[in-house]
């Protein structure tokens, strides 16, 4: 059942503890939960060929994150990607992304992932203070990603492997997080599953975090 930002307060994913797997190519995503992004950043709903859902798994390696988007038209993306290190300001193009706080007592810090249909990349790390955001732009999390696209759908699939800054979980823990997709142009373009409700478009707001609960 695919559950919406008004419907739900955690996003629960199913524990695995078995090795890593293909990413787009795995049967366990069809029984693994699946959460809506389906408003805008605001809380107005989204037009339904911009909506995604996402799923996460986790493996005793890696966090496992994948998003199934409808998609209208060609992707806004860069004309020459890369590859072998992030992409800083890939946040301009369509991405999709999830923001991480494995200390639910201080959400304010955390680590934002995010990957393009081109399979480009960003990792960082970030703490919000009463003066602003603080942003480790030297973050390596040796993420991951693998894409598919067709006319009508994009999926964007991340790997996280676990490690000093984000460690592996236990079962029956549960983290802070949010979704999030950008697609298009104009401020219609920023979806989030727990919308943010601030006066202009912006996703750094670890208050309204969801929660990640680990079986």
């Amino acid at each position: 059942m695919i559950q919406n930002a008004d419907q739900i307060q955690s996003a629960t994913i199913a524990a695995r503890h078995s090795s890593d797997f293909r990413l787009l190519e795995n049967a366990d995503w069809e029984t693994a939960e699946t959460v809506a992004i389906d408003h805008e950043w605001s809380g107005a709903v989204a037009p339904r060929h911009r909506h995604a859902r996402a799923q996460i798994l986790w493996t005793t390696q890696s966090l496992l994150v994948r998003f199934v988007c409808n998609q209208s038209g060609p992707p806004l993306v860069n004309a020459n990607p890369q590859f072998h290190q992030k992409t800083i300001r890939l946040w301009d193009k369509d991405v999709c992304e999830i923001f991480l706080a494995p200390d639910t007592h201080h959400a304010e810090r955390y680590f934002e992932f995010e990957a393009a249909p081109t399979g480009e990349w960003v990792d960082l790390a970030i703490q919000v203070t009463g003066s602003g955001r603080e942003t480790n732009w030297e973050y390596h999390s040796g993420i991951t990603v693998e894409t598919s696209m067709t006319e009508s759908e994009i999926v964007i699939a991340m790997r996280i492997p676990w490690s000093e800054s984000l460690p592996e979980p236990q079962a029956g823990d549960s983290w802070k997080l949010n979704l999030f997709r950008c697609v298009g142009t104009g401020n219609e373009r920023y979806l989030a599953w727990r919308p943010t409700y601030t006066p202009q478009p912006y996703f750094h707001v670890p208050k309204v975090f969801g929660r990640l609960d680990f079986l």
